[in-house]
C-alpha cells in the first residue's frame, strides 16, 4: 500500500507541475497578446508616418520642379532685359 500512496504522491506532484506550467504559459500568452497588440498599433502608426513622409517627399519633388521652371523663366526674362539694355 505504501507503494501505491507513493505513486499517488508522485502523480499529484506531476499534476501540480503541469498545472504550474500551464499557468505560466497562460500568463506568458496573455503578455504576448498584449505585446502583439502594442506592436500592431506601432506598426499602424509607422505606416501612417511613412504615408505622410511619402506625401511630403512628392511635394518636395514638385516644388523643386516648380523652382527650376521659375528659375528658367527668370533667366529668360533677364536675358530679354539685357537685350533691351535694361
Amino acid at each position: 500500500m505504501t507503494s501505491e500512496l507513493e505513486q499517488i504522491k508522485i502523480l499529484e506532484g506531476k499534476v501540480a507541475q503541469i498545472v504550474e506550467h500551464f499557468s505560466r504559459l497562460s500568463s506568458e500568452n496573455a503578455h504576448l497578446k498584449d505585446e502583439l497588440k502594442l506592436l500592431k498599433a506601432e506598426k499602424k502608426e509607422l505606416q501612417e508616418k511613412l504615408k505622410a513622409f511619402e506625401t511630403l517627399e512628392e511635394e518636395i519633388k514638385r516644388l523643386r520642379q516648380e523652382k527650376e521652371a521659375v528659375k528658367t523663366r527668370i533667366e529668360g526674362l533677364v536675358t530679354q532685359m539685357e537685350k533691351l539694355g535694361i
